[in-house]
């Protein structure tokens, strides 16, 4: 402990007019939060203060980031701050690492008042990259809008921060560091924990690790060899290989240590599994577009199970042998269905399962079988916490390759290959024969996404503000749109609106929805998820074929009309001077 007390001072700041947090917190390029004077402390100071006074004095919190270049600026910053605040404690992971599912986990473990996580999730990294600051609440999830409105209207008129500019830490060391401040009367202590132990132990309480084990380590030996930016399994049952893509970013020591020292993979089969502040150069997405070299490794027929992480390990994208890609939306649905081969749901049951509404409805039809009510919520895993916090709901995702449970408030991507790890396990099959499988009994849903990416925002408002009128005007209804062979008659169309059935909180303004006759829909929205430097338009295409015999059909061949009406009727590439997508998923 520190023989002098540390003092605490005030310094003067003025307030900042674009920190309000988007759908994952506040995001912005790295040069914003490293260059701008007090940028990084106003926000936290609003982060802090909008937490009752009477609630913050000496409570908890727990801090972690993905790894990404400024972090430890900013959590040598955050620490500093905390304490000058009046948290009485701080549990951060070592080296300042801890995946966004380790923190939901550690919040709801300790019995934390939150946590401050340092992540930009699937954006790129290092200097000229992105970061991020998103702050979960007490259950373990992100922020509700109350609490991010609360955050923002701090930051408007934020005239000062309270610092402690000489605490430091050293967050290499695991253990219990405490320092005495200017008049408060209990020391300030921060506890560096293993990032991966709590976690860790939460997973065994879930899983079959010894069916997962056998299926690694067994008679017909699981060889896997990890890469951070790749992870791909030779066809099950024979030998497997696994480059686990997770971008030489936070996920590198969660993959080392369950899937290789807790799952019996050698620990030679695990390279480039140390973070690196711009994850070694690459774009931390896990979808096809940004995973190349797991889906060239893929289309050899070498190797049977694939899956790629983004920089938190919240979200993780699955492939089958020959690069066979599963749709999230359909992994989400093929997961609900087979959730008995987990322990964890064979001994507490399925409550419900819920859905954002850009995910396609694949989910509904398991829920429909199972005898279990469906939630179809906005985008953003926050509307989730408040289902799965009554009781509502057990099993969740979103399209943007997100999966989770009620087992923290938070999607899991390792979690989620686990998942695929263990059904593979009970039904002795491969990814493409499992999901085929699937669309057999429940037919498929075919489905697309379009990202038009930094799109000029007034363009993007007026674009999404005529397109409402257009689509919401009486004469629309009823409309028919002949593409080729294919008719398309309106059903219904609105903005979508969601009223939480826990607390009755409205969200409007949450998607233009197109739905035809024929159960197929068109879906625009405005992402909420970017880093300020533009708008992101997401085009979402889905139609539903219940015929086996046309489950093989390329995707874009089936939704091409679909998409042909949505570029007609939203003139986006004329609107936006753009000639295609950015990202097509």
């Amino acid at each position: 402990m520190e023989t002098n007390p540390i003092p605490v001072l005030t310094i003067q700041t003025t307030p900042f007019d674009d920190q309000r947090p988007g759908t994952n917190g506040l995001r912005k390029k790295t040069s914003v939060f490293e260059s701008k004077k007090n940028y990084l402390q106003n926000y936290i100071q609003s982060v802090l203060s909008s937490i009752d006074l009477r609630d913050r004095q000496g409570c908890t919190m727990v801090v972690g980031s993905d790894g990404r270049y400024f972090s430890r600026a900013a959590i040598e910053v955050i620490v500093q701050m905390a304490a000058a605040n009046g948290i009485g404690r701080l549990v951060i992971g070592h080296s300042g690492i801890l995946s966004t599912p380790a923190v939901s986990c550690i919040i709801r473990k300790i019995k934390a008042i939150g946590g401050i996580i340092l992540t930009a999730s699937h954006s790129p990294g290092g200097p000229a990259g992105d970061f991020g600051i998103k702050f979960n609440i007490a259950n373990g999830g992100p922020s509700p809008d109350t609490v991010m409105e609360r955050i923002y209207q701090v930051s408007r008129t934020l005239e000062e921060y309270a610092i402690c500019p000489d605490l430091h830490i050293d967050l290499s060391r695991l253990g219990r560091q405490d320092f005495d401040l200017e008049n408060k009367f209990k020391p300030f202590r921060v506890e560096i924990v293993d990032s991966v132990e709590i976690y860790l132990n939460m997973l065994r309480g879930i899983f079959d690790f010894g069916a997962i084990k056998s299926l690694l380590t067994g008679p017909e030996q699981l060889k896997i060899r990890i890469d951070p930016f790749r992870m791909a399994l030779p066809p099950f049952p024979f030998s497997l290989d696994i480059p686990v893509m997770c971008v030489a970013s936070v996920m590198g020591p969660y993959v080392r240590r369950i899937l290789c020292d807790e799952l019996g993979a050698p620990a030679n089969s695990a390279v480039n599994c140390v973070p690196l502040e711009d994850f070694g150069g690459q774009h931390p997405n896990p979808n096809p577009t940004f995973a190349v070299s797991l889906v060239e490794s893929m289309k050899g027929g070498e190797f049977g199970f694939g899956a790629a992480f983004d920089a938190d390990g919240d979200r993780c994208m699955i492939l089958g042998q020959n690069g066979f890609f599963v749709n999230p939306s359909d992994s989400l649905a093929v997961m609900a269905a087979n959730l008995s081969c987990i322990p964890y749901f064979r001994q507490a049951g399925i409550r419900g399962l819920a859905r954002s509404m850009p995910t396609s409805m694949a989910l509904d039809r398991v829920a429909k079988a199972m005898k279990v009510a469906l939630y179809e919520t906005p985008a953003g895993w926050r509307f989730f916490g408040n289902l799965m916090d009554s009781g509502r709901c057990s099993f969740c995702g979103e399209e943007s390759f997100g999966t989770g449970s009620d087992h923290i408030r938070e999607k899991d991507g390792l979690w989620a290959v686990l998942v695929w790890l263990s059904v593979i396990s009970v039904r002795k099959q491969g990814v493409e024969e499992i999901v085929k499988d699937h669309w057999v009994k429940f037919g498929r849903n075919y489905y697309c996404r379009f990202d038009y990416e930094g799109v000029d925002p007034r363009a993007a408002y007026y674009l999404m503000r005529d397109l409402e009128a257009v689509i919401t005007d009486k004469a629309f209804i009823s409309q028919k749109f002949a593409v080729g062979n294919n008719v398309y008659s309106v059903e219904k169309t609105d903005n979508f609106e969601y009223i939480d059935p826990v607390d009755g909180s409205v969200s409007r303004n949450q998607g233009l929805r197109i739905v035809f006759t024929d159960s197929s829909r068109i879906i625009f929205r405005l992402s909420g998820s970017g880093v300020g430097v533009g708008a992101t338009i997401r085009i979402y295409a889905e139609s539903y074929e219940r015929d086996p015999e046309r489950h093989s059909r390329e995707t874009q061949v089936v939704l091409g009309p679909l998409i042909a009406i949505a570029l007609k009727i939203s003139d986006i590439h004329e609107r936006t001077s753009r000639r295609g997508p950015t990202v097509i998923t």
